[in-house]
């Protein structure tokens, strides 16, 4: 069994190659590569077999990896872990140049309920998917991740402004747009699409005419680090839900091929904008998928009946400066292991029963556990999972590691609960059965 420092590494360096949905979507696809999974296609004739792994991609952000199990799914049912690739960001608009006092800037539209006031003077980045034309009018689409820092935001002085530390509202379309570089007026080699084409060629696409289209979002080039006198913390961007995404793969990948119930990833983008989409949570992804696995009907609802999903998604971890914020009976602490989530209007799937069922899986993985639930004068969040339980009729528990700054431009966990969680969920996966008596 590796330790949690060794299994910190690998999840820093996840952390790192998953700058953007596609990009973690690429680096998860590249680990079940390396563990024998096979990639399949939706629009072909699948021969499963016990015991083997395999996964399906849905627009290049989405993914649902498996590995089917020795008994057909409608008699040992699916055990679910949830998670998204999305989390807040600005994203590059269509028309974005904005060239004016002698700068070049890029127009951007704030995905997701993000924390403005971290991204001002960070050094910014590129990651996405671009689509192109080749030279014969072929469309082609390819992953761009330009890796150096090319962009700021920058703030304004102090000096400009003496109530900036008695807060100021961010207007994001004016105060937002990032600096690329000193330009003037009319320089047609500041065409976005033209740098575009230019990095996609030094990237190796040789063959790029135009390019059409992009989903590029901005992201922060300072690497994941463990902080903290004894290295108590993790720092990183993107916590809220790449952390989960690499748990649940690294719990699906540990796992025992050789038990009865077939055992589900899925990792949805656009959570942070409510999952509405073909690819989100609220779509048909999932329901497609266990369709498929099932074959009938009748064979479908007894796989849900016998199912269960862990949703995985990061929680509010009680702040030192901040404590009158949370409930003071439901406070989780950094390094005190995962939270089970519940909310009596539903805004968390967590039930009574499956909070139980879960809380004997952390107990058989002989990790700690702790339970959040938001103030009551305060709103509550949500997660993938109220969404999931609606629209299949499945148990569901809402669980995730406590966090400090979520949706910051940086966010903090501990260096233990990715750890202890990854634990409770081999349990989940290897678990026979999800019966209560």
């Amino acid at each position: 069994m590796q330790s949690a420092a060794n299994f910190n590494q690998g999840l820093m360096q996840f952390l790192q190659q998953a700058t953007a949905p596609a990009q973690a979507v690429a680096a998860m696809s590249e680990r079940l590569n390396e563990a024998g999974f096979s990639l399949l296609q939706e629009d072909t004739t699948w021969e499963l077999q016990p015991g083997q792994g395999y996964y399906v991609i849905r627009g290049g952000k989405s993914l649902i990896a498996w590995r089917q199990g020795q008994a057909p799914v409608a008699e040992a049912g699916v055990r679910m872990l949830g998670a998204h690739t999305d989390s807040p960001c600005l994203k590059v608009k269509p028309n974005a140049e904005i060239i004016r006092h002698g700068c070049l800037q890029l127009g951007v539209e704030v995905y997701g309920g993000a924390l403005l006031n971290p991204w001002f003077d960070r050094d910014l980045s590129l990651a996405g998917q671009v689509h192109y034309w080749d030279n014969a009018g072929q469309l082609h689409e390819a992953l761009l991740d330009l890796r150096e820092p090319l962009g700021i935001i920058p703030s304004l002085a102090i000096h400009l402004n003496r109530e900036a530390n008695k807060g100021m509202e961010i207007n994001p379309q004016k105060y937002l747009p990032v600096v690329l570089c000193q330009a003037e007026e009319e320089d047609p080699k500041l065409v976005f699409r033209e740098l575009l084409a230019s990095w996609l060629k030094e990237a190796g696409h040789a063959e790029v005419s135009e390019v059409v289209d992009y989903e590029l979002c901005f992201y922060d080039t300072q690497p994941p680090a463990l902080v903290g006198l004894h290295q108590e913390y993790l720092a990183s961007a993107r916590l809220d839900n790449l952390l989960s995404c690499y748990v649940g793969l690294e719990a699906l990948l540990a796992g025992d091929p050789g038990t009865a119930a077939t055992r589900l990833l899925v990792c949805n983008d656009h959570e942070e904008v409510g999952s509405a989409s073909s690819i989100g949570a609220e779509g048909p992804f999932l329901e497609s998928l266990l369709r498929r696995l099932s074959g009938d009907e009748p064979a479908y609802q007894r796989t849900l009946s016998l199912s269960l999903m862990v949703s995985c998604d990061n929680a509010h971890a009680l702040h030192p400066n901040f404590p009158e914020r949370h409930d003071e009976n439901h406070g989780p602490r950094i390094n005190a292991g995962p939270v089970i989530k519940i909310n009596a209007n539903q805004r968390y799937a967590t039930s009574s029963e499956t909070s139980a069922l879960f809380a004997g899986y952390c107990r058989r993985a002989q990790v700690p556990f702790q339970r959040f639930v938001v103030r009551t004068d305060m709103g509550c969040g949500s997660t993938l999972g109220p969404i999931t339980a609606t629209r299949l009729g499945v148990r569901v528990v809402d669980v995730g590691v406590p966090q400090w700054g979520m949706h910051s431009v940086r966010e903090t966990v501990g260096s233990q609960d990715a750890w202890y969680l990854t634990r409770a969920l081999q349990v989940f996966l290897d678990s026979e059965s999800l019966a209560v008596s």
